[in-house]
């Protein structure tokens, strides 16, 4: 069985690094040939189906290139996970709406109205609408974001002003504090509709709970109703594995926050021990043999 792993071309991180040795290494010891590409090795003439490579029998898309993952797939390449699903996690808004629809909980959520470069929100009438629905203290997303760096806590009017200027004509959401949940969450970890590790993450110095903001970690056993609001989530987003950040709710029912496509999931085998990169080899295998 032939893969590749299509990583972004102008992304250098380590973290990054991390996780793509770790795929490359459970795929060698599941006897799978895995080629890392960047998406620049993939530009081609859209329509011509990368005629210069032999192409492989999937790939996984490691990237938020959706148009070249949508040129893949065109092309007749199984990607885990694939194109849509993608485009549904990287955009919050989009992640939140289809969430909804399959009548999974989240944080009550208002979506801002659509402005331009060089325009922004000149008016603030959606603001005053927000804070009457959702409250104060809130909580303030750009649509597109990683580590918990596009995201604000607004305490009053005139923070969530400054955000919003600060923020321009980018995508963002607004969204009810869960008070319950600050600087804690849960990161539970889906792979084929199947919880395989779970970590508790804990800040007491932020409201966000990502490692990378400082926050301590713990492996964690979830609750059936935590599992299953995880695996729903994956299911509803068309998704061959994620990490799925999952909140605690003021009356002890779960809240799904954020679901990541390309979950960094070296934190949790550091933490729990378990490689996610095993259970994703092994998934892909169980669908293509």
């Amino acid at each position: 069985m032939r893969g590749w792993l299509v990583v972004n071309s102008f992304v250098e991180s380590e973290k990054f690094a991390q996780i793509y040795s770790l795929l490359l290494d459970a795929a060698a010891a599941h006897g799978i040939s895995l080629l890392q590409l960047c998406g620049d090795e993939l530009c081609d003439v859209v329509g011509g189906g990368f005629q210069d490579k032999e192409l492989p029998d999937f790939a996984i898309f490691w990237d938020k290139d959706i148009l070249l993952a949508r040129l893949l797939e065109d092309a007749g390449v199984r990607l885990f996970n694939c194109a849509d699903a993608i485009d549904l996690c990287d955009n919050k808004a989009k992640t939140y709406i289809r969430l909804a629809r399959a009548g999974i909980r989240i944080p009550k959520t208002v979506i801002a109205p659509m402005t331009f470069e060089g325009v922004g929100c000149s008016r603030l009438d959606f603001l005053d609408k927000a804070i009457e629905r959702l409250g104060l203290p809130l909580v303030i997303k750009e649509v597109y974001g990683s580590f918990g760096r596009q995201v604000y806590l607004a305490r009053t009017r005139r923070e969530a002003e400054d955000i919003i200027e600060a923020i321009g004509y980018k995508g963002f959401v607004l969204q009810e504090f869960a008070a319950g949940s600050a600087g804690r969450d849960l990161r539970i970890n889906i792979v084929g509709e199947r919880a395989v590790a779970t970590i508790l993450r804990q800040n007491e110095n932020d409201f966000r709970s990502n490692v990378s903001g400082g926050a301590r970690m713990e492996p964690y056993t979830p609750s059936e109703a935590q599992e299953r609001i995880a695996v729903d989530a994956v299911r509803a987003l068309g998704l061959d594995f994620a990490g799925v950040d999952v909140l605690f709710g003021a009356d002890g029912e779960p809240l799904i926050c954020e679901v990541n496509s390309n979950p960094h999931f070296k934190n949790t085998l550091d933490c729990t021990g378990v490689d996610l990169a095993e259970h994703i080899m092994g998934h892909i295998q169980s669908k293509l043999t």
